[in-house]
């Protein structure tokens, strides 16, 4: 048979072998619910060209992400010569030698080809023998058969350069690897007519062992290969901070049924790689709890891929377990390691909305979401008591409701009625008091901003609580609104703005560090001492905030011990999306414990810094229950600023 028919037939029987096996994500994603994620197309493409061209999630984790480089790198380079074969079997004479394909080409080839043997070799001994703990539940038969494949296209193409270089078919003078094989070959006593037929061996082990290649991929993880790029083109380009509203559609809040996933949702749980990058920096998986980012992607696709009647009923409590869901903190660590931009946590939040739909609630958030529905906070305090913090200041706070403020404080409830948080609150009013600020707060109209409301999966509590406080802000007169929440802050600036509560939102860092620069905060020569300080994840990997609370350290005269997880890999104290108002159960190691002993790990650090009311509640308790308030004591950033400002003047 012609070598056309033949390479016809093999390219034919190969696309339909690859798209029987990636027939189910195919179908789901067909039958899936659809997604807006079409608009803004050329910004959505310069993006995959960054991203993809500079490997930049990939080289955080920089012994595997190197060698994925050289992979990515050196299979780019081999592409001419696979081109090359499968040009030449269909056209006779077939060549890239115009461009560069027997010279830059060539060596590109010859020098890549090595590349990737050493980078499968590094790809082996890190799987293999290294073994890092976030590999674990992911299939490392499936890794083994993707290296041997890679070897064999890699050997395959040398073998057949080198035989025909021996045949004189070939130069030699830009191949240095493929002709030092020939020489090889010729001290064997391969002779040029042998060669010629090792040559013509080598080229359909070349072309079977990329088809295979081919074939292999759609029924693996390594199906990356082809969704990387359209999963990456298709990520959200939302506000971090918001989440999507329940689409009408839909006709039910939440996600009761896999078919009710999005096509991107579909495309996501294709793309995972099972790296488990993103269970490496899970809190909940780090407490023992039983989440894993990856697994809980890899048990939904799973899910997709499994009969498809299956595929389309309930699956909630089955296949994806609800305390696995409940266990979720919401940072969105998860999301900010993932190399293929996977949303774990919409997903997440979607499927939680069906549970507290449902009633399959835990019975302290039960009484958490009571009490917000009854007073507006969580703790179930008389919303009365709210500005009972004010009294004992030495001078009067505003009322926004009443009369005009530049900046309306929107307190938040931890920071209204949690001591250990309220000394801050006390202590910044003093700051802004000093500085001259014209301040004021809503009292008794405030509610609860409804961020982690809205994480819980409590639609329409979120709702209610936000159309409130909308209300009650529209009836005031004010400039900006500063808060000490990040959670209310991501609420006011990224969730309030498609509820029609669109305003400039400060964090209290940003405010206080505009004061000390326009001079209305005057700081005294700071003590040197070393601190270090923690990036709450609704301020941080949220909001930016990364910048402002680190200025303040250094202008309150304090030196600044980053511990080795800070800004964007920063780790959750437990708090977030509810978690603060759960239980312990099954808990090994609380996220804030893991920290505090982080910290107390740098030795010289004797002050634990944050920069959120939250986590001076949740760490305040961790120190205690480790014990170690004789080594490390914690502290606002509003407490550095306060221990050296200048008093008023008279």
């Amino acid at each position: 048979m012609p070598r056309p028919a033949v390479l016809t037939v093999l390219i034919l029987a190969a696309l339909l072998v690859a798209g029987y096996r990636g027939r189910k994500l195919i179908m789901a994603a067909m039958r899936a619910a659809p997604a807006k994620r079409w608009d803004r197309p050329w910004e959505r493409l310069g993006f995959v060209i960054r991203e993809v061209g500079q490997h930049r999630r990939l080289l955080k984790v920089r012994f595997s992400g190197s060698f994925h480089l050289m992979i990515f790198c050196g299979f780019l380079a081999l592409l001419p010569a696979i081109i090359t074969d499968f040009g030449a079997g269909f056209f006779p004479g077939f060549s890239l030698r115009p461009i560069g394909g027997n010279t830059w080409l060539a060596l590109l080839q010859d020098l890549f080809g090595v590349v990737i043997i050493i980078a499968t070799g590094l790809a082996a001994w890190h799987r293999f023998v290294l073994r890092p703990a976030r590999f674990t539940g992911s299939k490392a038969g499936d890794a083994t058969l993707i290296y041997v494949l890679m070897l064999a296209v890699v050997l395959s193409v040398f073998t057949e350069f080198a035989s025909r270089i021996m045949a004189g078919e070939m130069p030699s003078g830009w191949r240095p690897i493929s002709s030092a094989l020939a020489d090889v070959f010729a001290a064997a006593g391969l002779s040029p007519a042998d060669a010629r037929v090792v040559a013509i061996w080598a080229y359909w082990a070349h072309i079977l062992s990329v088809l295979t290649f081919f074939v292999y991929i759609p029924g693996s993880k390594h199906r990356h290969i082809f969704t990387a790029i359209p999963n990456i083109f298709f990520r959200s380009l939302g506000p971090r901070g918001a989440l999507p509203a329940p689409p009408a559609a839909r006709g039910q809040i939440g996600i009761s049924r896999l078919d009710q996933f999005s096509w991107k949702d579909v495309l996501d749980l294709a793309s995972c790689t099972e790296c488990g990058r993103c269970q490496a920096a899970c809190p909940a998986y780090a407490a023992g709890q039983p989440l894993s980012p990856k697994l809980l992607i890899m048990d939904l696709r799973e899910s997709v891929m499994a009969d498809q009647r299956l595929a389309a009923g309930p699956f909630l409590g089955n296949a994806i377990r609800e305390e696995t869901l409940w266990s979720c903190t919401t940072c969105r660590a998860c999301m900010e390691v993932c190399p293929l931009h996977i949303e774990h946590v919409p997903k997440i939040v979607e499927m939680r909305r069906q549970l507290v739909e449902d009633a399959r609630i835990g019975a302290n958030l039960q009484d958490a979401l009571s009490n917000l529905q009854r007073s507006g906070n969580s703790m179930g305090k008389p919303a009365r008591q709210r500005a009972r913090w004010t009294k004992d200041l030495g001078f009067k706070v505003k009322d926004a409701r009443k009369e005009p403020v530049d900046v309306l404080w929107f307190v938040g409830d931890y920071a209204s009625f949690d001591p250990r948080a309220q000394r801050v609150t006390i202590a910044l009013a003093r700051l802004l008091n000093i500085a001259g600020v014209d301040f004021g707060i809503l009292a008794d109209a405030e509610q609860n901003s409804g961020n982690d409301v809205r994480r819980v999966g409590d639609e329409g509590l979120f709702q209610l609580l936000a159309t409130s406080n909308i209300e009650a802000l529209q009836g005031c007169d004010f400039r900006r609104i500063m808060t000490t929440d990040p959670h209310s802050l991501n609420a006011l600036r990224q969730e309030y703005p498609a509820l029609g509560g669109d305003y400039m939102v400060l964090h209290h860092t940003e405010l206080l560090l505009k004061l000390i620069e326009s001079g209305r905060l005057r700081l005294k020569p700071g003590p040197g001492e070393v601190v270090t300080y923690h990036d709450p994840c609704y301020l941080g990997r949220y909001n930016g905030g990364y910048d402002a609370p680190r200025a303040l350290i250094a202008k309150a005269g304090y030196r600044l011990h980053e511990m080795g997880r800070c800004r964007e890999g920063s780790f959750c104290c437990g708090a977030g999306g509810g978690r603060i108002w759960g239980d312990d159960t099954g808990i090994v190691e609380r996220p804030s414990e893991n920290r505090i002993k982080e910290a107390l790990a740098l030795k010289d650090a004797r002050l634990f810094v944050v920069a959120c009311p939250k986590d001076m509640v949740m760490y305040t308790a961790a120190v205690q229950a480790l014990a170690v308030e004789d080594r490390l004591a914690v502290r606002d950033i509003v407490d550095l600023i306060e221990s050296v400002v200048e008093p008023a003047a008279a």
